[in-house]
Order: C-alpha cells, then structure tokens, then sequence
C-alpha cells in the first residue's frame, strides 16, 4: 500500500460543536484571491501538478498572478496588462468576461432559476440545442449537451459507432490528430505523451492527415470501417489544413463505402476560422460534429456533439436505445445553458465571425511579412481565420553557416526551443501571451479572442519584428539570463 500523509483537521478555537463534523483548515474565497505567487507557488507543486511547474518556470509563466481579465487583455498582480493571443486554446471567442455574458449569468442567479433538470425537461438546454441546430448546416440538428470537448467527441464517436452498426467497429483517425484526453478518444489521438502506456480502444486505423488516397485504400482494404474522425484543422498538429478537393473527396468516399464522418470542430468551430464550422469553407457536411471551448463564452464549460437525425435515430431513437447515452448529471446545466445561449447571440450580434476572417486576414498578411523579413527564423505562416500557426526554423538553420552542421545533430533535442524562447520573451517584455502546439514543438499557435482588431494584431507583430530583429543570439542569452535571475 501506498503511504499516505495524515491529515488532521483543525477548528478555530470556541468553534467547535459537540456532534458536528470538525471544519478542516480550509482556505476562504477571500484567502485564495489575496494569495500571492509564493503560496501559489507552494500549493500548486503539493497538490496539482509539480512536472507542469518546471515548464512555466522555465517560460516564466510562473512569476504571473492574474488579477483579473477583461475583454483582450489580463491585468496581473502589478497592474500590468497582458495581451492575450493565446485565448486559451480558441475558448475565448467573446473575450474575457464579456459584459453580456456576465449580465445573463447574474440575472439568471437573481431569479433563482433552476439548474439541475434530469427529472424534468429544462427549457434552456432546449433552446440551445435548437440554436445550435439553427446555426447548423443542412440536418444536423439532434444535439447531446456535455461540459468539455472530451465528453462531446466521446459521445460524436459513440453515436456514429452505433449508427455504423456491430459488423463495421473499427474508427479511422489521422496522424498528429488530437480529440482528447478521455479513454475513448485518447484511442484516436496521436499522441505517444497522452497515450501512455494506457489499454486503449481497440479497432482503429491510423492514416496521414490530408491524404485521401491513404483513407481510400483502407476503406477499400477493410470493410469494419464505420467511422472516420477528423479534425477540420488540426490544432495540436500545429495548425494544419488540408484542401478543399480533400473535403469533398472525402464526403464522396464516405457516401460510396457508407461510412460516417465525424469532424472535431472543438477548437475550429464556433467562428474561430471565419466560418461558424471550418468544414463550411469547403462546401460540405460531416454526419457528426463537435463543439466545445468558445461554447462556453469564456465563463462555463459546455460541450455540444451535433448530428444527423438519421444517424441518431440509427443510434438512440427507440425508447429502448433512447437511454444509452443520455445527457449526464451536468449535462444542459441551467447557468451554463444560458451562457451559450447568449454567447450565441453575441457572436451573431457583433458580427464577430466575420472579423474573425477579416481580422485573421490581416494577421496572416502581416505574418507573412514578418516571414519574408525573417526567413531564416521563420519557416511557415498559415491558418484560417483567427487560427494561426508560426512555425519556426529548426534552431540550426537560424545560426550562422559555421555553426550549422555543428547544431544540426542537435536539432530534434533542441525542436520547441525557439519558439520556447521567443514565447518566454514576448511575455517578459512585450507582455504579449502566446501557446505553444502539441506535437509540432516549433509551432506558436495564435488563437485570440474574435473580437481582436487590427490594432492588436499590429501591437502582437510589431511586438514580435522588435524581438526577432535583436537576432537569435540576444533572444538566447536574454532567455538565460532570465533563468538565472
């Protein structure tokens, strides 16, 4: 057995009550917002992640406490305002605490309104099923409500497995794919880190991301496909798309062999890439999909699988399958509901899917200037809409000739270090947020809020031409200078 420590509970004295259970030595709302970095520090290493800490130490993420948030910026402990181009992975479509996301969320809060309603049918997890089926193309329109991107997959993969039927199991997914974290859809993500060394799913069929004859051939080899489940852009991939001919082949085989295509919209969809899904840029319909992140507005975490009617009445619709996979406990949460509900509305109302292309548009231009200017540091430029990718050079091919064949033998140890580098120092001293991708360590991934303007776009850029235009050699002493101060 594992040793554990002991613990004891403390009460205040004179607070103790004969009979009651003893109050342990807890921290109040009031404590954790006064806390400082220090306890943070303490707390976070002793009981949430000590491995994760020795990356934000290293990126000195870990000298930040925030504050507060509000719309495209945090303000942490010294009044200092961070730009957020991060967005947290694309879950802040609106922004941070967007004023109509905090009015509907305190109205609902005065009124009393009711949150759990698993005995009775909740009128806000209605119509927000309703208003994502509007927002969905064609008939897409049966809607399961989760509370994360995990769940909504989890259950994309569930109900296009029983539509497909016991005699066609097997799922098809791509390289480099990312759809979670959970058991089920950890089996289709691409991941030696996150897999583990964890009994996954078995019955799935791994293929190139963007190559449709690779998909064709199993297809045409194995006919136990059911289900293909892709990524519309692949985020942790390192932002990466394929062509609209890819989409449209890829509905035409899914129609011909009769298999059902699940597109993971989690962190694509909800406007992100100028379009409500990505998969609208190529004129075609999956027959799953998934929502999650900006679904939340920024303040709850809401999930949503959208399907076919007929691909969820192959699945659940008699009473005697309806119950297989119901919504859970937390599922269409009254507050939660109401969250996205106006979320919803605020994106059509602003018009934020369309800045997102429009202002995305101007990213990438400015992006590719810097690339132009850059070519020995930057490799790639690319993205759709407010979902853009900066991919690096290999660290050697930024150094001098001499030194190149040197580093080079170095360069898979050393991939991510740049950009590790360069992300370290656009929050140091341009206080400029950016996130890093999964897979592709050379890889900044952009995902600001839609509702960022040009402006912003021009503060992140030039932020970043000042730091590059100090050459590699300044960003790497600076960086370590800065671990050893």
């Amino acid at each position: 057995m594992l040793d554990r420590p002991t613990r004891t509970t403390v009460s205040a004295p004179g607070m103790e009550t004969p009979g009651r259970t003893p109050k342990p030595a807890l921290i109040s709302v009031e404590q954790a917002k006064a806390m400082d970095v220090a306890r943070m520090t303490e707390l976070f290493k002793a009981h949430i992640n000590p491995g994760q800490f020795h990356f934000m130490k290293l990126l000195g993420f870990h000298k930040v406490k925030v504050e507060r948030a509000e719309g495209m910026h945090y303000i942490d402990q010294n009044g200092r305002k961070i730009l957020d181009f991060f967005g947290g992975f694309g879950s802040l479509a609106l922004g941070h605490n967007h004023p109509r996301i905090l009015d509907a969320r305190r109205k609902f809060q005065d009124e009393n309104r009711h949150e759990i309603a698993i005995a009775f049918m909740s009128q806000y997890a209605s119509a927000l099923a309703a208003n994502i089926a509007a927002c969905s193309p064609d008939d897409l329109d049966m809607v399961f409500l989760g509370s994360s991107g995990s769940e909504a997959m989890e259950a994309a993969i569930k109900v296009a497995e029983r539509a497909a039927g016991p005699k066609r199991p097997k799922v098809v997914y791509a390289e480099n794919s990312f759809h979670g974290k959970t058991k089920g859809v950890l089996s289709i993500t691409d991941g030696k880190l996150y897999r583990g060394e964890f009994r996954l799913v078995e019955g799935t069929v791994r293929v190139p991301f963007g190559d449709i004859e690779a998909i064709e051939n199993a297809f045409r080899a194995d006919p136990e496909i059911g289900v293909i489940v892709l990524e519309t852009v692949q985020g942790g991939g390192g932002i990466i798309t394929a062509p609209k001919d890819f989409w449209v082949k890829l509905r035409d085989l899914c129609d011909e062999y009769g298999v059902l295509w699940v597109a993971d919209e989690v962190q694509c969809g909800f406007g992100r890439t100028g379009r409500f899904y990505a998969f609208e840029h190529y004129g075609v319909v999956p027959d799953v999909t998934a929502l999650a992140k900006s679904l939340g507005g920024g303040k709850t975490a809401m999930g949503a699988m959208i399907a076919r009617r007929d691909v969820y009445m192959k699945a659940y619709g008699t009473p005697k399958t309806a119950m297989i996979h119901a919504q859970a406990t937390f599922g269409g949460i009254g507050e939660a509901c109401v969250t996205s509900i106006e979320t919803i509305e605020t994106l059509y109302d602003e018009g934020l899917i369309d800045n997102s292309a429009d202002t995305g548009a101007y990213l990438l231009e400015r992006l590719q200037a810097l690339h132009a200017k850059y070519p020995k540091i930057i490799k790639e430029v690319r993205g759709l809409g407010l979902m853009v990718g900066l991919e690096f050079q290999d660290f050697s091919q930024t150094l001098p000739f001499a030194l190149k064949p040197i580093v080079a033998v170095l360069d898979d140890k050393l991939k991510g270090s740049l950009s590790g580098f360069i992300g370290a120092a656009l929050l140091r001293d341009y206080n400029v947020l950016v996130a890093f991708t999964e897979y592709n360590r050379n890889v900044i991934r952009l995902e600001p809020p839609l509702i960022a303007t040009r402006e912003n776009v021009d503060e992140f850029v030039g932020a970043l031409d000042d730091l590059l235009g100090k050459g590699i050699v300044s960003i790497v002493k600076n960086f370590v200078a800065s671990q050893m101060g």
